[in-house]
Parts: structure tokens; sequence; C-alpha cells
């Protein structure tokens, strides 16, 4: 590989957190007539299924575990979401409460570790876009690379933290695929005799 590429991975998928990244982040929401997609991410996801980049939802839904929410609730939010966003590749999302101290719950990787398996691509190869610092920290953790995407429920410490950061998911999401491009260029440039 060239030297001007060994510090950046190639970019096989992007995992999205749900909530305050690809629509507005209603507390336990269980009724899909409030899903309401955030400004950009339908345009942020027809893009990388232009450039052929598998998408999916990495997301903690600890509302089931408290019992503010059933399986078939968050499924159904689901469902309308991935249809108001033209469609994900795949979604999971854990059931747990934060005490569970279970395995798939962001910050941990658990989650980030099955999408990348279900998509078929090294964790490596996995980008995790969203809005609070478990979700880098989950990307980090499964060894993929996090981009935080701050809004108002964002700490000031998790922005000046994160190892990536972008004003919104569009940019975030336009940033990758440039960076996806330039990696070609430098490949094939770097491959010629």
């Amino acid at each position: 590989m060239n030297p001007l590429t060994t510090d950046r991975t190639r970019v096989a998928a992007v995992l999205f957190d749900r909530d305050g990244t690809l629509v507005e982040d209603v507390p336990y929401n269980g009724d899909p007539t409030r899903v309401r997609p955030l400004p950009g991410a339908r345009q942020a996801l027809d893009l990388l299924r232009a450039a052929g980049i598998p998408t999916g939802v990495v997301s903690n839904q600890s509302g089931i575990g408290r019992g503010l929410l059933t399986d078939t609730d968050v499924r159904r939010v689901n469902d309308r979401a991935n249809t108001l966003l033209g469609g994900l590749d795949m979604w999971v999302y854990c059931p747990h409460p934060p005490e569970a101290g279970c395995a798939c719950r962001k910050p941990r990787p658990g989650l980030v570790l099955e999408a990348a398996r279900r998509l078929g691509v090294p964790p490596a190869h996995c980008v995790v876009i969203g809005d609070i610092a478990a979700d880098v920290q989950a990307a980090r953790a499964a060894g993929a690379r996090g981009v935080l995407v701050p809004n108002a429920a964002t700490l000031p410490g998790e922005v000046d933290t994160a190892p990536s950061t972008a004003p919104d998911l569009l940019t975030a999401v336009r940033r990758l695929l440039a960076e996806a491009e330039t990696e070609i260029e430098i490949e094939t440039w770097g491959d010629r005799p």
C-alpha cells in the first residue's frame, strides 16, 4: 500500500446511530408517526447508496429493558425510519438497560461487531457516525473509525475528545466519500510502473 494511505483504511460500510443522528431524538419512541428524519439524512444515505457503500444502524434501545417499549415498538419505528430514509442495509439494536452490563450496548463494541459481521466487512473498514461519545467509543472498541456529529445533546467534552467531527451528517458523509475517492486515486497512481 502507498505510504500516503497508511493512516486511513478503506471505507467498506458506514454505520449510524439512529436517534439524534438519522432521525429526531424522541425519547423512548414507540410511535412510528413521530419519526422525523434529520436534515440531510436522506441525501447522505443516497450518496452512500450511489457509491455502493453498505449502510446500517447501531442503536441503544434501553426502553425495551426498562419496560417502556416492546421489541415490536422498536421494529415498527425502525421500519418507518427505514422507509423515510430510503432503506439501509441492516439494523441492529441493544434492548438492555445500562446496568445490564451486556457486550452489545454502546460504548461497548457488540453492535458494531455484529453490524460488520452481517454486512460481511471487517470492523476496521467500518465508519460509525453518531451524536454522542458512546457512538465513537463503540467504534474505537470495535476497531472501527468514529465520527461525531454534535447536536444539542452532545456535551462539549465529547466534542473535544472525539477523534473526528463534522458539523452535520451530510458533511460527514461527503468527507468520507472524498477521502475514499482520494484513496482510490492514490492507490491507482501508486500502482503504476
